[in-house]
């Protein structure tokens, strides 16, 4: 076993102790015939049990779960200690005030209410910005405002934009390579939801802020959904080829329910990494998705197929799921806005992974006051949610407000140096650098140096989080004969995850109580590696709930690399390159392994053209705050966003 690793109590810890060490994981990267050999090889019960053991080994998995004694109670979901907005309300024990310039948005109200109130806060919308006829300085999507004005003033109908994506999602499969974007796809029925919100404008008003007919500023807006998340009538496969069998949907989730009363148009169902169980988007089940920006580099996952279809300007906005980056690695490879929520924040009912502890349902946009309108809709705890975890009334920052800039002026954000340059090329380092000292010189942002302990730990933490909870979910069917249907990366990671013997006592708790030590020798260990990884998860929180007593945000890179190159081996068989894994996921576990608000927003490009997103991580519950100062660096960088090779303008007026 080694020897015991006893930690120090985290409030006891020294930072000036914590010494930054890079991160490196030993596997091998394989593709093709390689890679389906090594399946085969994992697979048999002996030898797969020890070659994994000894991966495992390698990578301190061991001695970080099994030989280490951490004094901390377990924590098996996210738990938010009531906050405070700086170090004064902390040592007073004084209740800190709300966020001033927000409005609070009732959860329980109607999804309409709710996007009204978000356009409301929205700066002042100027349609001859847009539709003067003369040249724009720089390459802009067209928001959701745009659309709406152009619906309200005749100039084009939801039924006709219909027809044009109709006409580009199905000349995909024509392009070469192949460009899937979609896994479910219904014409017939995207021209039905048009027809009906024509008619909804046919019979409203032009005036852009007020609703009319239309149902909101939403209706007539196309959107498509992840195929891990239930849009009826379209079935829901996770990517995979057999999970319609065995799960059938009824209707809509939660989410998507809530944006359909607003008037969205959904599309179909995005492609994406099968079960969400990849950072690049590979999928040989239904092809690869393929960046916008270069066709022969992933999109990033697994939501690939929602940030694509923004990126390339198919749709306005898109719904995607996040339980380890899953939005917003591809929307920073994408070169898109993408919002994780607080956990707990949307209802993921109806949803593949609605029972995990890391996963969220979040949207995509080109921009982020779209992102701002998407969020409003589908916001709102599950009843379960509002009683455990008592969240605080949802708010959002009013961007019109003069006290906007004041408030820009008062945020602290916090920069682990160390760690905000362990990235794959300087590229990224240096434009997130630039940024950051934009902020300080336009807005009077200031950047206070942070460390934050354990991050290898808490990557540990969170792989066996997000891997037990996985198994639970699937196990069932892969024992039922499924398994040997999945793709050769997805049984690579179940392999993983069957030794981590905390998935049994994990599905346990949903039942009853924690088993005792004694109640047999297995039990006694799954208890002990459960309870392992529960503490890892409260130090953590800790190490975080301490460093937003000093800061509002916490700021890195949104991922460590750019979009990587596909093998063209990964195409038929998948692909697994942990090393680049690790890349994309650098920066990004907090947000779900504490349940943390984070966005991504574009600020540049690399030397290769490929775009580079800079993550805002803020105290839980506080997507005000993260908005704000994410619309604040869009309009710093708006002279610099360039235009996708793959961009279909569907205004046809830029």
């Amino acid at each position: 076993m080694g020897k015991k690793r006893v930690m120090v109590p985290a409030k006891e810890l020294e930072l000036s102790t914590v010494k930054y060490e890079k991160e490196t994981i030993l596997a091998p990267h394989l593709t093709g015939s390689i890679l389906k050999l090594f399946v085969r090889i994992i697979e048999i019960p002996i030898i797969g049990s020890l070659i994994i053991s000894f991966m495992k080994k390698e990578n301190n998995m061991v001695e970080m779960l099994q030989n280490t004694e951490i004094p901390e109670k377990p924590m098996f979901k996210p738990e938010f200690p009531p906050q405070v907005r700086n170090l004064a309300d902390c040592l007073c024990d004084i209740k800190p005030e709300a966020e001033p310039s927000v409005v609070i948005v009732d959860e329980e109200g109607k999804p309409t209410d709710r996007v009204e109130s978000a356009l409301k806060c929205l700066p002042h919308y100027d349609p001859a910005s847009c539709w003067s006829g003369d040249t724009l300085p720089s390459f802009q999507y067209w928001k959701i405002r745009d659309f709406a004005y152009a619906y309200r003033s005749k100039l084009v109908t939801p039924s006709k934009i219909a027809e044009q994506i109709i006409t580009l999602v199905e000349g995909c499969k024509y392009h070469k390579p192949p460009t899937p974007l979609l896994i479910s796809f219904d014409a017939e029925d995207i021209r039905k939801q048009a027809a009906a919100s024509t008619q909804r404008f046919k019979e409203g008003t032009v005036a852009v802020s007020h609703a009319g007919n239309p149902l909101s500023i939403l209706d007539g807006i196309f959107m498509a959904i992840k195929d891990d998340i239930d849009c009826y009538p379209h079935p829901t496969k996770g990517a995979s080829t057999w999970m319609h069998e065995v799960r059938s949907v009824e209707k809509d989730a939660v989410s998507v329910s809530r944006l359909r009363s607003c008037g969205v148009i959904f599309i179909g169902k995005a492609n994406m990494h099968e079960f969400g169980m990849g950072t690049t988007g590979n999928n040989p089940n239904y092809g690869t998705t393929r960046n916008p920006y270069a066709h022969e580099r992933y999109t990033g996952g697994s939501s690939s197929g929602p940030a694509a279809i923004v990126a390339s300007g198919l749709c306005s906005a898109a719904l995607g799921t996040d339980g380890g980056g899953s939005i917003r690695i591809p929307s920073s490879l994408c070169g898109v806005v993408g919002l994780k929520t607080t956990y707990g924040r949307t209802n993921m009912g109806g949803s593949l992974c609605g029972s995990g502890t890391v996963e969220i349902a979040g949207p995509i946009a080109s921009t982020v006051e779209d992102v701002i309108l998407v969020y409003a809709a589908i916001l709102g705890s599950s009843p379960e949610d509002r009683i455990s975890l008592k969240p605080s009334p949802p708010c959002l920052p009013i961007l019109s407000s003069v006290e906007n800039v004041n408030i820009l002026g008062s945020l602290q954000l916090g920069k682990y140096t160390e760690w905000f340059n362990d990235v794959h090329s300087t590229d990224i380092s240096d434009v997130c650098e630039d940024v950051l000292n934009l902020l300080s010189k336009s807005h009077g942002c200031k950047t206070i140096e942070i460390v934050i302990p354990e991050l290898h730990e808490m990557r540990i933490a969170h792989l066996v989080s997000i891997g037990s909870e996985s198994l639970r979910s699937l196990n069932p069917d892969i024992e039922d004969g499924k398994g040997v249907k999945l793709n050769c990366d997805t049984r690579t990671c179940m392999a993983l995850f069957r030794t981590f013997t905390a998935s049994d006592y994990v599905a346990a708790q949903c039942l009853s109580q924690p088993k005792e030590e004694g109640y047999d020798e297995e039990n006694k260990n799954w208890a002990k590696l459960a309870g392992q990884t529960g503490n890892w998860r409260r130090r953590i929180m800790h190490h975080h709930m301490e460093i937003f007593k000093k800061v509002d945000v916490i700021v890195t890179p949104t991922t460590g690399m750019t979009a990587p190159k596909i093998p063209p081996s990964a195409l038929e068989n998948g692909e697994s390159n942990m090393q680049v894994s690790g890349y994309l996921m650098r920066f990004i576990l907090a947000a779900n392994l504490l349940g943390l608000p984070a966005i991504t927003v574009p600020v540049g490009y690399d030397k290769q053209g490929l775009p580079i997103g800079l993550q805002l991580i803020g105290r839980p519950w506080g997507e005000a705050t993260i908005l704000r100062l994410a619309s604040a660096i869009e309009e710093l960088c708006a002279e610099s966003r360039r235009k996708p090779a793959s961009f279909h303008d569907l205004l046809k007026t830029k």
